[in-house]
């Protein structure tokens, strides 16, 4: 299974990050979405999962959780936008990767047997850091993360 995930994308989807994510079985937005207009957009491409950033604080927003739990076969993932707002112990808790935004830098690192990601930010370029999409291939209870960086 190939999932894409994006997050920050402040009300900008990028014609090359739609390009990165084609083909992806299911899409995760991290956060900080910027209007209901980008969730459509995203929702063409794959079966849609969100959770809502700290930016997302109009009425379109309000029936987007927080935080979300998904399965994908073996592998359970917890998503957030904030990694400073982890409110539990993802391997206490069975979770096999955190998925945050928020911070518009790319992270790919693993703690205590758990991956944490983050996609980086598809949207408004925030100082140096790069523009970027994610994807999360899973096989089995295999995980592995290709982050994409966007020719701008």
């Amino acid at each position: 299974m190939k999932i894409g995930l994006i997050a920050d994308t402040h009300g900008l989807l990028r014609p090359q990050a739609l390009a990165a994510l084609q083909g992806v079985d299911q899409l995760i937005h991290a956060g900080d979405i910027g209007g209901p207009q980008i969730l459509a957009e995203l929702e063409r491409i794959a079966p849609l999962s969100v959770v809502r950033g700290n930016n997302d604080d109009e009425a379109w927003a309000d029936a987007i959780p927080e935080r979300l739990t998904l399965r994908f076969g073996a592998v359970r993932l917890y998503l957030l936008h904030d990694l400073k707002g982890l409110d539990i112990d993802p391997k206490a808790e069975g979770i096999d990767v955190v998925i945050a935004g928020h911070s518009h830098k790319p992270l790919h690192e693993e703690r205590d047997g758990v991956l944490y990601l983050n996609p980086g930010s598809a949207g408004p370029r925030r100082f140096k850091l790069p523009i970027s999409v994610a994807l999360l291939h899973i096989d089995g209870d295999g995980v592995r993360f290709e982050l994409i960086t966007l020719e701008i």
